[in-house]
C-alpha cells in the first residue's frame, strides 16, 4: 500500500475493553434500547424531508466509499429469515412491528423476513440497520465453534450472556442465551471453518478494540454470521475480504470516510485499497481508527461514527449515512 502504519501500541482486545461491553449490556437490560435507523421525523415535517435531503447531496468521496445504489455482496440470504424465525431466534411479529412503527418496513425487509431470496444482497445506506440486525440475529443463533469455545466462553468475563452482543438482542422468542450457538444453520467444511476463524481474528472495528472472533458487541456477531453465509456459499477469501469491508463501511460510514480521506492523501484511491488492511486492527480498531483520525481533517467534521450507544442521529448527510448503534 505505500506508507506504513507504525504499531507502538497493538490494541488489547480484551483486558481493556471488555467492561465496556458489560455495562452496555447493563444498560440495556435495565431499560429498552432500540436502534434507530435514522432520526424520527414527526409527520408534519415529512414534507420537507425531500429539499432537505437534496441540499445534504453525497460529497465526491461520499460517492466512492458509500454508494447510494449501495453494494452487492457476493451471497444470497436464502430462506434464513423464515428459518431464524422458526426456531425463535428472531420474534418476527415483534421485528415487523418494531419496523411499522417507524413506518420503515419496506417491501424488501418483509422478504427477507418471510420469503426466499435468491439473488445477492445489496447493502445501502437506507437497508444497512435492517441488515445489520438480522446478521445479528443469525451470528448470535448459528452453531459455531468461535461462540462454543472462543473468548465469549471465558469464564472470567463472567458468562456469554453478559456481552452487548448477547444481552441487548431482545427481539428472540425467549431470551436470547436460548439461542446462543444453538442453531445448526450451515455445515462448513473443515476448510471454511478455517477460513471463518482466520477471518474472524483479523476484522476489527471501530466501536472497541476487539476482533470478530470476540464478538462482545451487535457489530461483531453480525460480521460473524456474515463470515459464516459467505463461507457457506464457497466465495473465495479475496470477495470476502471485499464483501466485509463493504458491511463494515456501511456500519461505520464516518469512519471509514475518514480513513478514505487518509489514503487518499497518501495518494492511494479508496477503489485500490487493500480490504484485510483496512480490516485490521491498525485501521478498524478503536484504537487504530483513532491515530489515523488525528492526522485527518474529518470530511465529516460534527458527525459520529456508529457507536455503542443510541443513535441520536445527527450525521453530516442525512441523505446518505445512518449510522448505526450497539442495540437494535
Amino acid at each position: 500500500m505505500g506508507e506504513h502504519i507504525e504499531e507502538k501500541e497493538r490494541p488489547k482486545e480484551v483486558k481493556n475493553l471488555l467492561p465496556g461491553s458489560i455495562l452496555i449490556s447493563s444498560a440495556i437490560l435495565a431499560g429498552a434500547w432500540l436502534y434507530k435507523t435514522g432520526p424520527q421525523i414527526p409527520s408534519e415535517q415529512k414534507a420537507s424531508v425531500p429539499a432537505q435531503a437534496e441540499k445534504a447531496a453525497p460529497s465526491e468521496l461520499e460517492e466512492k466509499v458509500l454508494p447510494l445504489e449501495g453494494i452487492l455482496l457476493p451471497v444470497s440470504w436464502g430462506n434464513l429469515g423464515l428459518r431464524l424465525g422458526s426456531v425463535g431466534a428472531i420474534n418476527a411479529e415483534a421485528l415487523q412491528a418494531l419496523y411499522e412503527e417507524r413506518g420503515e418496513f419496506t417491501d424488501e425487509y418483509r422478504k427477507l423476513l418471510y420469503e426466499n431470496n435468491t439473488e445477492r444482497l445489496n447493502i445501502t445506506p437506507r437497508n444497512a440497520g435492517y441488515l445489520l440486525n438480522v446478521f445479528w440475529a443469525l451470528g448470535l443463533a448459528s452453531k459455531n465453534p468461535i461462540l462454543d469455545s472462543g473468548e465469549m466462553k471465558n469464564p472470567a468475563y463472567g458468562g456469554a450472556g453478559n456481552f452487548a452482543s448477547t444481552a441487548g438482542w431482545t427481539l428472540s422468542v425467549g431470551g436470547p442465551m436460548e439461542h446462543y450457538s444453538r442453531h445448526k444453520f450451515f455445515d462448513l467444511t473443515l476448510e471454511q471453518q478455517a477460513l471463518v476463524e482466520k477471518m474472524s481474528k483479523g476484522i476489527y472495528r471501530p466501536c472497541c478494540g476487539n476482533s470478530t472472533h470476540f464478538p462482545d458487541c451487535n457489530h461483531g456477531i453480525a460480521m460473524l454470521g456474515l463470515l459464516e453465509l459467505m463461507a457457506s456459499q464457497g466465495v473465495s477469501e479475496e470477495e470476502m475480504w471485499k464483501a466485509a469491508l463493504a458491511v463494515n463501511t456501511y456500519w461505520f460510514p464516518d469512519t471509514y470516510l475518514t480513513i478514505a480521506a487518509y489514503k487518499k492523501n497518501k495518494g492511494v484511491l479508496w477503489s485500490d485499497v487493500n480490504p484485510q488492511e483496512i480490516l485490521g486492527a491498525n485501521y478498524s480498531s478503536a484504537q487504530g481508527y483513532a491515530r489515523i483520525a488525528a492526522q485527518v481533517v474529518s470530511p465529516t467534521q460534527g458527525s459520529g461514527g456508529g457507536g455503542c450507544g443510541i443513535d441520536a442521529g445527527g450525521a453530516a448527510s442525512p441523505a446518505l449515512r445512518e449510522q448505526s448503534g450497539c442495540g437494535i
